[in-house]
């Protein structure tokens, strides 16, 4: 880094870059929405300043006097978003207005570059904030001083792929973003057009947004206001200014709670699952305020984090304004508030479950893998996230509640069979399903990585234990089966396999646990399963990936006794020479690694896989 006094020169981030290219040349028909998204950020550092002033006694605010002010300027073709609040110093330029701290953001921006330009949708999954000014403006200026701070300084950029910070001239805390507009940009020199603009999208800034002496918006907190005196508009604008999205709420939830402690929530849940819904740190996205003064917007005890999906606002009363943000966090009042909510939410989730399960199916495809994490986390409230969750099954296309699963249930049938994978369309094709099929008994289908875990911690629904189809025997002789033709497999008697389990236990030693005839095949000649007690075949797989085990538990190879295959291999098996026969030899680790094979793994050793499958074929031709 060079000398601070002198104009400095940096590049963007990679990824930063990307997103310029794809945002300057995208949205064409939405570009008004670049004044929303400075508008906001302007509201949010305003509010970061008032915040600050509570607990740092260097910064003294005048609540009344924080404001946004618009500047247009025809002659020099500028249009100014100008803030009197945090500002920022020279790190926070460069960390800011110079990167994109978000992992996965390279793969995202992959995915958006080969989409429609327009696409709205995934645009607003990443919110582009700032960035969106480089829409209608060729270069972008940025004055700005921290508050408590001396220096000022001048971000500039064409959004070219660099950027330059100097000391600038500024001489009170605050931001004023400069766009020199480009020249198919005209009309955001129009006053009339940026009066609509904000009337539009930013009529709930809790700041006033001024156009000369002109107050643009009513700047009262729209949560302070009665439901019934707010707009379905309104709402949806709060909503992508709160979350910095594009898409409509899929569910708005505005309560006042008066009680132990008073506290006034809105909330939405989105109808685009945000970008960042997976990331390691599992923040909160719900913006929290004490008396309609900002606290923070990543508190992390007032949203419990299965219901990170949640965007908004809870604002209290009771709550004490003059404590610091990790002692805010330890205060019981918090934990009394997060209770409330997150009862209200699952119970308006619930009310939605009923009334329109289409629009629920909806829901959950976008958010369903995060709300089954409250089955581990939550032990007070399992039994009503339970009951909002929705399931693949065997029975159908759509998503069934055990409710239902349980209703459905042959006569006999004592467990909640399900199998665990990582593609419930792979899973649906799996061998271990064939024993079920032919019954015509309901498996679930398990994709979510999260399912193996809270599987630990539910053990049964109704009376029923969830039982792993994958994971010992398949007791399936108990349950009622359908009207069957007399000469159907079930009433075949089955052959005798019990030389064939001896050669291949000893072919096969240490690999596998055991052999034995399954019940649960009807089509393919072998599976593999875990035994019972051992671990799932599912869970391994997950924490072989995530390097918490190493290798391979031995797992019990199931043979089809009335698969032609294991039947002619039975009677080679029956012979004075089975011992020393290569072709036996062979085919016990071509049966295993078919198994393997069947489950989406790879074979123990390719290329031995090859040699012997080819040794067999040419035996057989």
């Amino acid at each position: 880094m060079g000398d601070t006094n002198t104009k400095e020169t940096f590049s963007f981030q990679t990824e930063v870059g990307q997103l310029l290219d794809i945002v300057a040349g995208s949205l064409y028909s939405n570009r008004e929405i670049f004044l929303r998204e400075l508008v906001s950020n302007a509201s949010d550092a305003c509010d970061k300043l008032r915040y600050e002033s509570l607990t740092n006694s260097d910064i003294a605010v005048e609540s009344n006097q924080l404001a946004i002010s618009l500047d247009v300027r025809k002659k020099e073709k500028t249009l100014s978003v100008s803030d009197n609040g945090i500002g920022m110093n020279h790190n926070d330029l460069l960390e800011t207005l110079g990167t994109i701290a978000r992992s996965g953001t390279g793969a995202f921006l992959e995915a958006l570059k080969s989409s429609k330009k327009d696409d709205l949708g995934l645009i607003g999954k990443f919110g582009v904030g700032f960035y969106s000014a480089f829409m209608v403006a060729d270069n972008v200026d940025v004055l700005t001083r921290k508050a408590g701070e001396e220096e000022s300084w001048q971000w500039s950029s064409n959004g070219k792929g660099e950027f330059t910070i100097e000391p600038g001239a500024r001489e009170t805390s605050g931001t004023t973003v400069i766009l020199h507009l480009k020249k198919d940009a005209k009309e955001f020199l129009d006053e009339s057009r940026i009066r609509h603009i904000i009337n539009t999208y930013s009529e709930h800034i809790s700041f006033p947004v001024k156009l000369g002496d002109d107050t643009l918006n009513s700047a009262s907190a729209i949560w302070t206001r009665a439901p019934k005196d707010i707009t379905e508009e309104q709402y949806t604008e709060f909503y992508r200014h709160a979350s910095h999205a594009f898409d409509k709420p899929w569910h708005i939830m505005h309560n006042r709670v008066e009680g132990t402690v008073n506290h006034t929530s809105l909330l939405f849940v989105p109808s685009v699952a945000p970008f960042d819904l997976f990331d390691a740190e599992r923040k909160s996205h719900v913006k929290l305020y004490v008396n309609r003064v900002f606290i923070s917007d990543t508190t992390k005890d007032l949203i419990p984090s299965y219901l990170r999906f949640l965007r908004g606002i809870v604002d209290s009363q009771d709550l004490s304004l003059n404590v610091s943000r990790e002692m805010l966090q330890t205060d019981p009042k918090l934990a009394k508030i997060k209770t409330s909510i997150t009862k209200k939410v699952l119970g308006e989730l619930k009310k939605k479950s009923n009334k329109a399960p289409e629009e629920f199916t909806e829901f959950w495809t976008n958010f369903g893998a995060v709300l089954k994490e409250g089955l581990i986390e939550d032990p007070s409230l399992r039994d009503r996230v339970l009951e909002l969750c929705r399931f693949t099954s065997t029975h159908n296309q759509g998503l069934s509640s055990l409710s239902d699963y349980i209703g459905r249930c042959k006569e006999g049938q004592e467990a909640i069979y399900y199998m665990a994978g990582e593609d419930a369309t792979k899973i649906a094709q799996s061998p271990h399903l064939e024993g079920f099929k032919a019954k015509n008994i309901e498996v679930l289908l398990l994709s979510d990585p999260v399912d193996e875990f809270w599987l630990q911690h539910v053990t049964e629904f109704e009376g029923k234990p969830f039982k792993s189809i994958t994971r010992g025997a398949a007791d399936l002789d108990n349950i009622a089966e359908e009207k069957k033709d007399e000469n159907s497999k079930e009433n075949v008697e089955t052959p005798d396999i019990a030389d064939l389990i001896a050669s291949i236990k000893l072919e096969l030693g240490d690999a596998i646990k055991d052999v034995r005839p399954s019940k649960r095949l009807t089509d393919s000649p072998v599976c593999l399963i875990a035994d019972d007690g051992d671990m799932d075949v599912n869970m391994e797989r997950l924490l072989k990936r995530h390097g918490q085990l190493q290798q391979n538990m031995p797992r019990v190879l199931e043979l089809n006794p009335n698969h032609t295959i294991i039947k002619k291999l039975a009677d080679r098996a029956k012979g004075s020479e089975a011992t020393s026969d290569s072709l036996l030899q062979d085919a016990a680790h071509l049966l295993l690694d078919q198994a393997r094979i069947a489950d989406g793994e790879v074979p123990s050793d390719p290329a031995s896989f090859a040699r012997r499958l080819g040794s067999v074929m040419e035996s057989a031709l």
